[in-house]
């Protein structure tokens, strides 16, 4: 019975015994008569061990076949790469890809691929407050419990496969003003904290009890637009405002020391980042010609739309969008009023594809490549924050991605970026220097160039909780569906990955996983999970929770492609679109 359980060959071995005995004729021994002064006792049975219930994969998606080169799933439209993805057993998971990804690893190692249990997820969907406020992760830490507008708190999970976090307790705070968390870190009511402001990093330098972590400025902000909203829908318009502000004003008068201007959307410290043409040059009497031309000779009326955060790619948002407004005006007659939002609406109407006029955001590395900034924001699986995409851009973007020849990548991020010069969907204003700041006796402290600092490796003196205060409050702990840091760096600290990134580094590691390899062309990746991983609930981790978790994501029709707001904008970034999209809006 090759396959079957050791204890149950073992059970059919003695029930094949029992049967030849008895054909042959044989007889049990016979069992002696109970003595006349010894009253007849009987053993008690021996419980048989129970029968393991044998493992049955699951494959996905579980009716059809993913059509690649049509570019088509039972007769929808697909511009996806997975094709399928197959627990062919209890340990192994298999993807299969439409073409090669470059960046597989670096993609599947994201916290919003945090691998669920298949069980927990299916109940937790029926329950947002669970879903979204009460996680069960697989991570050293484990949520205790999450104070609404103070704290989310951890303790650690006893029964973790690997190595213990330092301190028992930890805590994750939030303050959107960076002068107020250099206070709570001064005072001792926090041991770290996130983007302290400008002004303060000399501060910092300078006393004893503390010290700077400086963050590589992996990131970029922007002035975004949705060309599906008049006038910005006029490319003109955009190229104009483009030439008519002054970059490096901003920079110079809001960002710390070792921001840069940015040429291109993504850093120039990545591979093939700024290949092709920088960007427009300041040329204010240029920009206002060309407004004319499209139609404005004295200007319109927009808005400026933004979330009040601290971000690594800006601190003071605030100051940024007023010089916005002001240069608007100064530079090319157009009147913008200032609309600030809160955090989670503000992500849910650019994801949505609802912010009519200019807005404030930015990026920060997830992993140092091309595809994470470019795919994600242009891509054909990106959201719909610039509106409709561009042919020319999805087409470069793709060659891109599936190539490992270097002279390849070389001419396809060329041709993408001078693609998004010309259509003007945003323009890149700063790679913004950043950094953490904690007391001088943590142990263990440190900043991450992609923001996902972990505490389970910093240990306080003499203190059992180490307290961490960041820009803002998670706008959940469901991190499949969010995309902004407070949420990730929470999830970070309880959720696991197949692969992950090391501790302040960008180089991925294998975590839930021990390896996942490519085969000759990169289209199939095989993982092979780790042994002995549990649940926070107890469960234990299988290649059906991985199938499960990545499906959930990818078909938009699935009864658990159910979030925060249903955008699940990392998965169609990173790997170009989901099953069964949902029709595009009127």
């Amino acid at each position: 019975m090759p396959g079957t359980p050791w204890r149950a060959r073992l059970a059919a071995l003695g029930a094949t015994t029992a049967i030849i005995v008895a054909a042959c004729g044989g007889a049990a021994t016979p069992t002696p008569a109970p003595s006349a002064t010894a009253p007849a006792t009987q053993a008690p049975a021996t419980p048989a061990p129970p029968t393991p219930v044998p493992f049955v994969g699951m494959s996905y998606p579980t009716a059809g076949t993913v059509d690649c080169a049509a570019k088509k799933y039972n007769g929808k439209d697909y511009a996806g790469n997975f094709k399928k993805i197959s627990a062919t057993d209890a340990k192994t998971v298999v993807f299969d890809l439409c073409g090669p990804d470059v960046a597989f690893l670096q993609k599947i190692a994201f916290t919003s691929f945090g691998i669920q249990d298949a069980d927990w997820l299916a109940k937790a969907v029926k329950d947002k407050s669970i879903l979204l406020r009460k996680p069960n992760g697989t991570g050293a830490y484990q949520v205790k419990e999450w104070k609404a507008g103070d704290s989310v708190i951890y303790s650690a999970f006893d029964k973790y496969w690997g190595d213990k976090v330092l301190t028992p307790n930890a805590v994750l705070k939030w303050s959107t003003e960076g002068a107020q968390r250099l206070v709570e870190l001064q005072s001792g009511n926090t041991d770290g904290i996130d983007n302290p402001g400008t002004d303060d990093f000399a501060a910092i330098q300078a006393d004893s009890t503390l010290k700077l972590y400086p963050r590589a400025g992996l990131n970029v902000m922007y002035f975004g637009f949705n060309n599906t909203y008049a006038p910005f829908d006029n490319e003109k318009v955009r190229q104009a405002i483009a030439m008519g502000i002054d970059r490096e004003r901003i920079v110079k008068n809001f960002y710390p020391t070792g921001s840069t201007v940015a040429t291109h959307f993504t850093p120039c410290a990545i591979e093939f980042g700024c290949e092709g043409d920088a960007w427009y040059a300041f040329d204010a009497a240029k920009a206002k010609a060309l407004l004319a031309e499209a139609g404005f000779p004295n200007g319109f009326k927009t808005t400026i739309s933004y979330r009040d955060v601290s971000r690594g790619y800006v601190s003071d948002q605030n100051v940024v969008a007023q010089d916005l407004q002001q240069q608007l005006k100064s530079n090319l007659n157009i009147d913008a009023t200032i609309d600030v939002q809160e955090s989670g609406t503000f992500l849910a109407n650019s994801d949505a594809g609802k912010l009519k006029g200019i807005h404030i955001l930015g990026w920060g590395a997830d992993y140092p490549d091309p595809t994470n900034f470019l795919d994600y924001h242009f891509g054909s699986g990106a959201t719909k924050q610039f509106g409709a995409k561009w042919d020319d851009v999805t087409a470069a973007l793709a060659k891109g991605a599936s190539s490992a020849d270097p002279a390849v990548r070389k001419q396809a991020y060329t041709d993408a970026n001078n693609a998004i010069r010309t259509h003007v969907p945003m323009i890149p204003i700063a790679n913004g220097a950043s950094a953490t700041a904690f007391k001088a006796d943590v142990e263990g402290a440190h900043s991450s160039p992609l923001g996902n600092e972990s505490l389970a490796v910093m240990k306080p003196a003499g203190r059992d909780t180490v307290v961490f205060t960041q820009n803002a409050e998670p706008i959940s702990l469901y991190c499949a569906d969010e995309s902004d840091g407070e949420s990730l760096r929470a999830c970070e600290q309880f959720g696991q990955s197949l692969y992950g990134y090391k501790v302040a580094g960008v180089e991925t590691e294998p975590v839930l996983a021990t390896k996942c390899e490519a085969n000759t062309d990169g289209t199939v990746w095989t993982c092979t999970l780790r042994d002995g991983v549990t649940f926070h609930d107890g469960a234990t981790l299988d290649a059906n929770d991985v199938v499960t978790t990545f499906a959930a994501q990818w078909d938009a029709e699935s009864p658990l492609h159910v979030g925060n707001t249903g955008a699940f904008s990392y998965f169609s970034g990173f790997f170009g679109g989901f099953l069964n999209p949902p029709p595009p809006a009127p």
